[in-house]
């Protein structure tokens, strides 16, 4: 037998659920995993023994006696069969399947960022839901951290997208009837341009999406929010405030205001600190998370923005 000298304390929660209703079953199994519990057999789950874990257990047990099933909590300690070790083991795999997850969010959003703040902070949260639960220190925890370091770090660089040339000159005419090129997988600045292009500036606008991270032209193509693009990120301006400038559409209170506002949500500075910022960044985000079609996000990002637009412009009336 194994010697338990020096051997860790486990909470074991050992329970049986009713057959009905259907649901609960799913819904105790998705608690235990919200908790960081691993089964070690069939309606056992187990979590180191602390103070917060037994609280959560307890919670558990009376969720599940409640809805007419039984459950038992019990101090464990592993003997034959199964180590510490292996069982540490199980929790540190547990965690970096979430940790490589995130990484991976991160990574997908850095090959198509940069990306907006509202984005940054909810992997941001998920990051500390995961580390609550990391109860052994899972070695993939650093490489989720360093891919969110990295996000975060383009997010107020923008490498890929600033210019530090004088940009080209273009007259009202020569921005109709053209075709706009940007980066596949819109967000919250080109989701923004682009609503702007076309409400704007060019009604006639036609979109077309990229994969690299920059482009030349062809004849009748402009672009916007890519390396080297007629329109982009310049002076510490979003591509968004670089199209209303310099398409002379700063005499539009509302535009100006919804700018600031993308300011807010893609460079993250706090210059402006709109109180509408979480509002708009929270129905973007809602857009690209429904859909990856990027007409389709420009389509229903425009409506949000239509709308944000009418407000600001009623307030102005109402003065």
């Amino acid at each position: 037998m194994n010697d338990t000298t020096g051997s860790d304390i486990w909470l074991a929660l050992l329970h049986q659920l009713p057959a009905k209703p259907p649901y609960l079953r799913v819904k105790i199994w998705r608690r235990l995993q919200a908790v960081g519990a691993v089964p070690l057999k069939n309606a056992v789950h187990v979590l180191p023994r602390r103070e917060e874990t037994e609280t959560a257990f307890r919670d558990l047990l009376a969720e599940i006696t409640s809805s007419g099933g039984e459950a038992v909590l019990i101090d464990a300690r592993l003997i034959e069969g199964q180590s510490d070790a292996e069982l540490r083991a199980l929790f540190d795999a547990a965690r970096d399947a979430d940790y490589d997850e995130l990484a991976q969010a991160a990574r997908n959003l850095l090959d198509t960022g940069p990306a907006s703040g509202a984005d940054i902070a909810k992997l941001q949260r998920r990051l500390a839901e995961i580390v609550r639960l990391d109860f052994f220190d899972a070695h993939g925890r650093q490489g989720a951290e360093a891919a969110l370091r990295e996000l975060d770090e383009q997010r107020y660089a923008h490498p890929d997208v600033s210019r530090t040339d004088a940009p080209p000159e273009l007259a009202p005419s020569d921005l109709a009837n053209r075709v706009w090129v940007t980066r596949r997988g819109v967000h919250v600045d080109r989701i923004a341009c682009a609503w702007l292009i076309r409400r704007f500036i060019d009604p006639k606008a036609s979109f077309k999406f990229i994969d690299g991270k920059s482009y030349t032209p062809e004849a009748g193509e402009l672009r916007f929010d890519m390396v080297d693009a007629e329109f982009t990120h310049e002076g510490g301006r979003c591509s968004f405030e670089t199209l209303v400038q310099r398409a002379a559409l700063d005499g539009d209170a509302a535009l100006v205001a919804i700018s600031e506002i993308i300011h807010e949500l893609d460079i993250g500075d706090g210059k402006f600190d709109r109180p509408e910022a979480a509002g708009l960044g929270a129905m973007l985000s809602g857009v690209c998370a429904s859909t990856d079609d990027d007409l389709e996000r420009i389509a229903r990002g425009g409506d949000a923005l239509g709308q944000f637009h009418a407000y600001f412009s009623s307030r102005k009336a109402e003065r």
